[in-house]
């Protein structure tokens, strides 16, 4: 602070003296009503400039230890000037179903010069109404840099859906010098990415971390908990389980597939009355081998010589060929 002792006493005469209510333009008193040696703490903590000083000596002409006699009194300060903040507002929502209306209603109600909005999936990278609401801002601040910038948002998932994405938005705040307001949540308030606002950001970005974990165990959680009551998520299988019993059983008579798919009909669903399609009942039927542990896909066959042994998966082979009844059995 480079201020003389003629200036610093001006500048803590300026307040009353909340500890011996001394007027402003007087100095501290004593309990007798005398003039005191020292000015007293509490007052010139009130100075912003000696908040962290020990004392500010009274001037000489204060003549400690005598009667206090009011002293003249002192112009008037102008009050400091104040610039009015500009807030740009960003609302967004990720499908159609969300409405942006309480959004947009908070963002007007805390007086922002701009609001951007916009519809787009958290799994873009990419928001352009976001990129649009930052540039605006930091031309606010290279035009005007001692107003300050907010960027304000109704809650803090409206900007980025992982840590990484809101360090990397703290990371252009913090360059730009762009403060950032939150309208709701338990972190309601204005926070400047500077100084301490940098570790502030650091905990948001773990707490929204934190939170899409959550949200992520909890859905896992009700999906296997309505799996176990038999509610499965997803379209109804085409091929249900009577349907896929059906066709394989008459695979196993040596029924070719499409000719299967023919007998087969839809119970439910746009195609109810229809056959299901060959590539359907191909799947389906993969899907019952590899539950019964069988493999999906024959194993290739290796090229043997007559006189080469039969290994015991060609022994097994041929014995299920030799009891598997002929295809055309039912139609001698």
């Amino acid at each position: 602070m480079d201020l003389t002792p003629d200036r610093a006493t001006l500048a803590v005469e300026h307040h009353d003296c909340p500890n011996c209510d001394a007027p402003a333009g007087s100095a501290c008193r004593t309990r007798g009503g005398k003039t005191a040696a020292k000015y007293h703490t509490p007052r010139f903590v009130l100075v912003p400039a000696f908040r962290g000083e020990l004392e500010v000596l009274v001037p000489a002409d204060r003549h400690p230890g005598r009667a206090w006699k009011q002293g003249p009194a002192l112009a008037a300060v102008p009050a400091p000037r104040t610039e009015r903040p500009v807030r740009i507002g960003y609302a967004r929502t990720s499908t159609a179903r969300q409405e942006l209306a309480s959004q947009l209603e908070a963002l007007h109600r805390a007086q922002c010069h701009k609001v951007f909005q916009e519809q787009i999936s958290t799994r873009v990278k990419i928001r352009p109404e976001l990129e649009k609401a930052l540039a605006l801002a930091h031309q606010f601040k290279e035009a005007a840099p001692e107003t300050p910038v907010i960027l304000t948002v109704h809650e803090l998932k409206r900007l980025a859906r992982n840590a990484a994405e809101l360090m990397t938005l703290s990371a252009e705040l913090q360059a730009g010098g762009i403060q950032l307001e939150l309208l709701t949540g338990p972190l309601t308030g204005i926070y400047d990415p500077n100084g301490m606002g940098a570790m502030f950001f650091a905990v948001l970005a773990v707490a929204g971390q934190i939170e899409r974990n959550y949200i992520r165990e909890k859905t896992l959680e009700g999906q296997v908990i309505a799996a176990s009551k038999g509610h499965h998520g997803g379209r109804p299988k085409v091929i249900d389980d009577d349907m896929l019993t059906f066709a394989v059983a008459l695979k196993d008579k040596g029924i070719p597939v499409p000719e299967i798919a023919k007998k087969l009909t839809i119970k439910t669903g746009k195609n109810a009355g229809k056959s299901p399609s060959v590539a359907s009942l191909y799947r389906a039927l993969a899907e019952a081998e590899a539950d019964d542990g069988l493999p999906l896909w024959p194993k290739p066959v290796r090229i043997r010589r007559p006189e080469d042994p039969l290994t015991p998966e060609e022994i097994d082979l041929r014995e299920r060929l030799q009891t598997q009844p002929h295809p055309n059995a039912e139609l001698r």
